[in-house]
């Protein structure tokens, strides 16, 4: 059943859970407020039928029990004309049964004459009214007293009044009265028909509007939902092109990064093959040149130019030098068929035969493959790092740590040279190596760092995604 119910709620849309919830709540508060007025108009109408006694009770009822001011029982003559008042007159007809009680509980005229003289424990009505309150209520007569009244079968409105004595509030009695609630019963049943239509009226006005406004709001949302599901589609569209742009950058920079490492062999070997064969020749010729001046007879002229010949080949030796290292550098060797830690061991061993420097290596659990813009990355970084941890460091405590976590791999160079200060840092724009290690490092989607104080060394740090770009 339980499993039913919630199905059948499932299935609902939330307008229709809404309205049911709705109609269930106010059907509930409408309920309550129809017993609650039902209440109220039972209490009216037994508080006036008890006030209508109250009058009668004061103007025929007390002049005939005003004896009682001075004595503690009714004489003979008084019960008679209370007899003749409740069987000769029209309210003493609707009374079913009438007591008169002193403060002690005692009954002092009944019309069951058998009950006089009889004491009875207080009720709380004839409490009520011993304290000055007229008091009612529709009894079930199951009271010790009311032995007459309920072998009538039916509830009766019981009233008790206070009787005082004349021309002031001293009580001397208590006048009960059983009347029928047929009248009542009708009068109320009447009172709350009409009170019954009137608040189903109202909740179904309510209910009404209620859905109206509940219709109308849903439409709105449900073309805000409509228009939100449709920016969210674009945004998603949107999103998608960004991500497919941002990887066309990401594989631009990487071809970028392979197109400018076969720009850079093809310079470096024209510089091999163009300037630096010319001047080796250049440099061939002049010793074939200082041999034969060597041969002939010197003077003072010849000496001079015997001097400025050597300069002349110190210099292209230099030069020769100096254009070859750079070729060299600009270079690098085939890396698709390396691994990351042979690449790492030939960069470091390349620099350690180029500087006659040391440089300690730790590798960690680096994979067998990866990408060639990372192997150049990686090339690239730990060459320009050593180049200047010799340049600047005087190759002091080089270091070179490669390792692999998490799909990333992480790249720290450091020396124990003097350092950089905060100035140096912040003026990488115009070191060409450091920015061309961070542009490397960053166009493949990694993290590029420089740390380093002045007199504790300097750290290169990177990272890079090792997912293929």
């Amino acid at each position: 059943m339980r499993k039913g119910t919630q199905a059948f709620f499932n299935r609902l849309t939330w307008e229709q859970r809404f309205l049911l919830a709705s109609l269930v709540i106010l059907g509930a508060g409408m309920a309550g407020i129809g017993a609650w007025l039902n209440w109220q108009i039972q209490e009216g109408v037994i508080h006036r039928t008890a006030e209508t006694a109250a009058v009668y009770v004061d103007t025929a009822i007390a002049p005939h029990l005003q004896e009682l001011s001075d004595h503690t029982e009714i004489s003979a003559t008084q019960t008679q004309q209370l007899d003749n008042l409740l069987h000769e007159t029209p309210l003493g007809e609707q009374i079913f049964a009438f007591k008169v009680w002193d403060r002690d509980g005692r009954v002092l005229y009944a019309n069951n004459p058998a009950l006089v003289g009889q004491i009875f424990p207080i009720k709380p009505e004839l409490a009520e009214a011993l304290g000055g309150q007229v008091a009612a209520e529709i009894s079930a007569l199951d009271a010790a007293e009311n032995v007459a009244e309920r072998a009538r079968g039916k509830p009766l409105l019981e009233i008790y009044s206070p009787v005082r004595r004349a021309g002031s509030n001293d009580l001397i009695a208590v006048a009960e009265f059983y009347q029928s609630v047929d009248e009542l019963q009708s009068d109320v049943g009447a009172a709350v028909q009409q009170t019954w239509l009137i608040v189903g009226l109202i909740t179904i006005v309510m209910y009404l509007l209620l859905v109206g406004f509940v219709r109308g709001a849903s439409g709105t949302i449900s073309r805000q939902q409509t228009e939100l599901s449709a920016q969210v589609q674009r945004l998603q569209q949107v999103l998608h092109k960004n991500a497919e742009l941002d990887e066309r950058v990401r594989r631009a920079a990487a071809q970028t990064t392979a197109v400018n490492e076969r720009v850079l062999r093809r310079i470096s070997a024209e510089l091999h093959d163009g300037p630096a064969q010319d001047l080796g020749l250049a440099q061939l010729k002049l010793d074939d040149v200082m041999a034969r001046s060597e041969a002939k007879p010197s003077n003072g002229e010849e000496c001079q130019d015997q001097t400025d010949l050597v300069a002349v080949k110190q210099s292209l030796h230099h030069a020769l030098r100096e254009i070859r290292a750079i070729s060299s550098g600009m270079g690098v060797p085939q890396l698709n068929n390396l691994a990351p830690a042979e690449i790492v061991a030939r960069v470091v061993r390349t620099h350690e035969r180029r500087t006659n420097t040391h440089v300690d290596v730790q590798m960690d659990a680096l994979p067998d493959q990866a990408s060639l813009p990372i192997k150049i990355t990686l090339y690239r970084v730990i060459q320009e790092a050593l180049t200047n941890a010799f340049r600047h460091a005087g190759g002091v405590g080089q270091h070179v740590h490669v390792s692999a976590q998490n799909n990333v791999l992480t790249i720290h160079v450091s020396d124990q040279g003097p350092g950089v200060n905060g100035q140096a840092q912040s003026d990488d724009a115009k070191h060409l190596g450091i920015v061309g290690m961070r542009d490397r490092v960053e166009s493949l989607g990694g993290a590029f760092q420089i740390t380093g104080s002045p007199g504790q060394g300097t750290h290169v740090l990177a990272h890079l995604p090792l997912a293929e770009t």
